[in-house]
């Protein structure tokens, strides 16, 4: 028998699209051994194999079937629905009622195709009801199979169709262990409330410690964007443990942006016990404004930090509260060749344990570069800042507490050379630059008002060469007049890409430093010589390290190091931080001495390793390793990872915990 396609085409079945609608969402295309179509009822009627093909692809093949004028009927045999491009519904029979469709002996999978060995998974059941007003598939006496293995039977089992992007309902639960609490259950729920708009709900029932709650929400408006994480428990002991992260940016036009952030726990342990923060030294709550223009930024912002580290010790964040910080920044176009203006403002308060601060620093600097013979480049700038101080019982370095206002003024400029020096060849470029900068500015002992600032110091590396300021932060000074010098060589591969890199170079202060720190690198006269070198062939390879060696044997001091070796899936990542501690100019401390390794082994292309630890050399142990294995299929994923943590703070205790995470895939969604 001749197969006959049938177009829907609106000037010659005006009525025929509306009636196979409800079918198959707009039927373009209907190929079948005979199709009638009867006048007088507008239905439809195929007879022999049936294949129907809708506006956006998907299709449906199915024997003998009836499509009524409106589609509240549709009934066939054999048939077989694709609802994605892995996912079909094939059932022996299918009658249609209205908004209720109903399989009879029906298979569901979202896997058709994904695997050479078969479905990796399917669900079987006598009777599947689909209910197109609720979108939901509800399975009657199901079945779950893997790989064609029964391993599962419900009586009832309900789930949205493919369709759907956002349903209320359950989510896979995920089980792991815990610290000194047994195992945790975790059982999240999803909440629809809008398509900007929902939350998730999660339930973590532990096997030796009172429930944990879980909240999730996420908003996302025209122009901004909300998320809230937070959670909640009341232990064994009675005690109230929570934790709250909020994160919102909302964009107020083209030139501005709002952000508003916070972070709060009910004490230091609990984000590391219950597993949220890991070893977050502290949490920042508080919010930012930023306004942009083509030439200028200013940023407002305000934090409120929240200290989990055991107290005592020396740590480099505020131990106040920071109200407020407000920075400008304005850069005039050029007003004479490549001659540029630049303004800086930064407002600053900080407030904590009885004592405040208020600092105003006012900043104008004039910059001029040149392009001279032979390609010589020649740097010039010049400026002026001056800082107002106003102290509320605040320590002085002098150990005295102190209430007024101090004041400053700090004029400074520098001169900078450099000569890059190319050699252009077939295969390899090279460059070869020396550079040099003099910086002079007054020598004063007002290099720091009082022992509570925003620096954490001076420390020398490569980075710090030829920068405007050496010290991390506005309230320290630079002291008197230095010069900075060094040379950089790289090579670059015209053909594969490969890159070589070299740079060595050294400070020299001209005045005496005071307090001179012995760890930084800087001394009186000159500093120790630093440097990096790096290696990257743009495929497998990359490696790059940073040094500080000692200016009068050339020991080393410091160095910093990273390394990858592989590809994305298999690989082996280093890192090495090596620092020598002075506790004075004459006294070895402990030096700093940690380890950090990552390593992943991909055996097949579903199946990868990973493991990554850090490790202290110093002490001679792990402060913490994880790894895990992992099964990512086009059809579902699963991990089992687990987590060793050494580290002791109060009612904390490391130890390791495991967890297990399994879900499904439909259609590139995860469920």
């Amino acid at each position: 028998m001749r197969k006959t396609k049938f177009l829907f085409l609106a000037c010659v079945l005006p009525t025929a699209a509306a009636a196979a609608t409800s079918a198959l969402n707009e039927p373009k295309t209907i190929i079948a051994d005979k199709i009638e179509y009867d006048i007088k009822s507008e239905s439809i009627q195929t007879s022999g194999k049936t294949e129907i093909i809708n506006q956006s692809g998907q299709r449906m093949t199915l024997r003998d079937s009836y499509i009524s004028k409106d589609g509240s009927a549709l009934e066939g045999d054999d048939i077989k629905l694709w609802l994605g491009r892995h996912v079909y519904l094939d059932a022996k029979t299918v009658t249609r009622d209205g908004d209720i469709t109903i399989a009879k002996d029906a298979t569901f999978t979202a896997c058709d195709g994904c695997d050479p060995y078969g479905n990796a998974w399917t669900i079987s059941a006598t009777t599947v009801r689909h209910n197109m007003a609720t979108r939901m598939l509800r399975f009657y006496n199901p079945v779950y199979w893997i790989y064609n293995v029964p391993v599962f039977w419900f009586p009832i089992f309900e789930m949205p169709d493919p369709g759907v992007k956002h349903k209320t309902g359950f989510l896979m639960p995920d089980f792991e262990s815990t610290n000194k609490m047994g195992t945790m259950i975790n059982i999240p729920f999803y909440v629809y409330l809008s398509e900007t708009q929902d939350l998730t709900v999660t339930l973590a029932y532990l096997t030796q410690e009172n429930p944990l709650f879980k909240l999730e929400h996420r908003l996302n408006g025209e122009h901004s964007q909300y998320r809230t994480r937070g959670s909640f428990t009341r232990n064994k002991d009675g005690d109230n443990r929570w934790h709250i992260f909020n994160n919102d940016v909302i964009e107020l036009g083209e030139y501005a942006r709002a952000t508003v952030f916070l972070e709060r726990t009910s004490d230091k342990t609990y984000l590391q016990k219950y597993g949220f923060y890991n070893s977050q030294p502290y949490l920042d709550s508080g919010g930012r404004l930023e306004l942009f223009g083509q030439s200028g930024y200013v940023v407002a912002d305000a934090h409120v930090f929240q200290e989990l580290r055991s107290t005592g010790g020396r740590y480099s964040t505020p131990s106040g509260d920071i109200l407020p910080n407000i920075r400008g920044v304005y850069q005039s176009a050029p007003i004479y060749e490549e001659t540029y203006l630049t303004f800086n403002a930064d407002v600053l308060g900080i407030s904590g344990s009885g004592t405040a601060s208020q600092r105003v620093v006012g900043d104008a600097r004039i910059t001029s570069p040149w392009t001279l013979w032979g390609g010589n480049r020649i740097t010039a700038s010049m400026s002026a800042r001056y800082d107002v101080y106003n102290f509320d019982h605040a320590e002085m370095v002098d150990g005295q507490k102190f209430t007024g206002l101090k004041n400053r003024f700090l004029p400074s400029g520098y001169l900078e050379w450099g000569l890059p020096l190319y050699r252009p060849a077939t295969t390899w470029t090279q460059v070869i630059e020396p550079r040099a900068r003099i910086t002079a500015m007054p020598h004063t002992s007002k290099d720091q008002f009082a022992l509570n600032n925003d620096s954490a110091g001076a420390f020398l590396s490569d980075a710090t060469l030829f920068s405007d300021k050496r010290f991390a932060g506005l309230d320290l000074w630079e002291n008197g007049n230095f010069a900075d010098y060094g040379v950089r060589w790289a090579a670059f591969n015209n053909i594969s890409g490969k890159t070589f890199e070299v740079f060595a170079g050294q400070s020299y202060d001209f005045t005496d430093r005071a307090d001179t720190d012995p760890n930084s690198g800087f001394h009186n006269g000159a500093s120790d010589y630093v440097g990096r070198i790096g290696y990257n062939n743009m495929k497998w390879f990359d490696i790059s390290s940073r040094f500080r060696l000692d200016r009068t044997d050339l020991s080393l001091r410091h160095m910093e190091t990273t390394g990858r070796i592989g590809s994305a899936g298999t690989y082996l990542s280093l890192g090495h931080i090596w620092s020598q501690r002075f506790i004075d100019a004459q006294t070895l401390g402990d030096d700093t001495n940690e380890a950090t390794v990552g390593a992943g082994l991909k055996l097949t292309d579903r199946w990868a390793l990973q493991w990554n630890g850090i490790y202290n050399l110093t002490a001679d142990e792990f402060h913490s390793h994880t790894g895990g294995i992992f099964y990512t299929h086009p059809c579902y994923y699963m991990s089992l990872q687990y987590r060793r943590d050494n580290s002791i703070k109060e009612d904390y205790v490391g130890t390791t915990t495991f967890q297990f995470r399994f879900g499904m895939s439909i259609d590139g969604q995860h469920y």
